[in-house]
């Protein structure tokens, strides 16, 4: 596992990691959030072993980042941040490269290498020089090399920056089919990240912990939380629609999106309001255009706890 305890980073009097410990099983998908200068890459670097903490230390499987270094990061793989790597090296070259530092047997290094090839989709570029590759390729490159030696704990410091759509659902899916039997660790500024492969978040400002939930856990925070948000074919029936629903015992407040023409319903304490505006909806004959119930927002959340910094 990864265990983290008082960890502080100091620069003179600024303080960017303040008294951090957690710890992290075989299996969890950890999401590390917060805003900009929050500690979220500070962290990331000192339990990589890529920067000493001023205090407090990291144990990966066991090991002391500091002083079981070598040990450590056999079991590591890190991507960092902007995904440095040799641009005049081919991908090609600079895979083997790391194979070799990595210490894999030739005989199993072709294999791994043609696997991870094909695992992120880098046939086609493999002999290009990498100050050639799109940023997106770049990073794809970056995180072949975190996998290359199959490691018990990954550590990834926003994985799908800079690539597309598509491209980001593959390395989803591939950190998904890796979390079974892997520690991860992935700091990003995206939400849909951590609602699409993560099972627990951290939310940090300031170099503290603020949270540590599940996502689902988190979004039941949210005042949105078993809302319902519907949509009216007709929308010049919107407002009756609306005084209608906030007569109801199941809704405490409503609100109207005036971009959108969505109305939200907030429940009343301990109530479900779905049932019964469902039921109204068809008794008034409401064609309605949506319909839904409301698990939480992630963002809200988010903001709430940070204090309305953006991520």
């Amino acid at each position: 596992m990864i265990e983290c305890h008082g960890l502080t980073k100091q620069y003179g009097r600024l303080r960017a990691v303040d008294d951090l410990s957690f710890r992290v099983q075989p299996g969890e998908v950890l999401g590390f959030l917060g805003p900009n200068g929050a500690g979220k890459t500070t962290t990331m670097r000192i339990v990589a072993g890529f920067l000493p903490a001023t205090s407090g230390r990291a144990l990966v499987c066991g090991f002391d980042i500091e002083s079981q270094g070598t040990e450590a990061k056999r079991r590591l793989g890190y991507l960092p941040e902007g995904a440095p790597s040799y641009p005049e090296m081919t991908p090609r070259s600079f895979l083997e490269f790391v194979a070799a530092a990595r210490g894999m047997r030739p005989e199993k290094r072709r294999q791994r290498l043609d696997e991870v090839y094909g695992l992120l989709h880098l046939e086609r570029v493999l002999e290009q020089t990498i100050d050639t590759l799109s940023k997106g390729y770049k990073r794809r490159v970056g995180l072949a090399q975190a996998i290359l030696h199959d490691p018990e704990v990954l550590i990834l410091d926003e994985p799908t920056d800079g690539l597309d759509p598509n491209q980001k659902h593959e390395v989803r899916e591939l950190i998904r089919r890796m979390a079974a039997n892997k520690i991860i660790v992935i700091s990003t500024h995206l939400l849909e990240e951590v609602e699409a492969v993560c099972n627990r978040a951290i939310i940090i400002a300031r170099g503290k912990i603020l949270a540590d939930d599940t996502p689902h856990a988190l979004e039941a925070r949210s005042r949105f939380h078993n809302a319902v948000s519907l949509k009216l074919a007709k929308p010049e029936l919107l407002p009756a629609a609306r005084k209608a629903i906030e007569g109801l015992n199941e809704v405490e407040s409503t609100e109207v999106d005036p971009n959108t023409g969505r109305l939200t319903a907030f429940p009343a304490r301990g109530k479900l309001p779905l049932a019964a505006i469902n039921a109204l909806a068809d008794g008034q004959r409401w064609d309605l255009a949506e319909l839904h119930l409301e698990s939480g927002r992630l963002d809200e959340v988010f903001r709430s706890i940070t204090g309305g910094a953006t991520a």
